[in-house]
């Protein structure tokens, strides 16, 4: 079983992002053609567009995030400036990052 790599956005805000059969995802299965909502772990602030999904609210950084959207992962990686780092399942637009100008990750 292959998981993505942590998603690193520009700004530093990190999550897992997944899905694959056992992940709470839509399709609910391993290499779908596209997920239309995905499963977001352990991100490492809290991201209030993601509290409505979190597991256990009261840990936001120490919980899964089940049945996220497609659209509101990509809604965080672009309120963090974009990503630097990682991999999206498929179905998600892997917002990049324009500038150079990350820090140290």
């Amino acid at each position: 079983m292959k998981l993505n790599k942590k998603v690193v956005c520009a700004d530093g805000f990190t999550m897992s992002v997944q899905a694959r059969q056992g992940a709470y995802c839509s399709p609910r299965m391993d290499n779908a053609e596209k997920y239309t909502a995905v499963e977001v772990g352990f991100p490492n602030r809290e991201e209030p567009l993601l509290l409505d999904f979190a597991e256990d609210p009261d840990k936001p950084t120490d919980t899964v995030y089940g049945w996220v959207p497609a659209k509101v992962v990509v809604n965080v990686i672009a309120k963090h400036g974009g990503m630097v780092q990682g991999e999206l399942p498929r179905g998600i637009a892997p917002l990049v990052a324009s500038g150079k100008n990350y820090g140290s990750f």
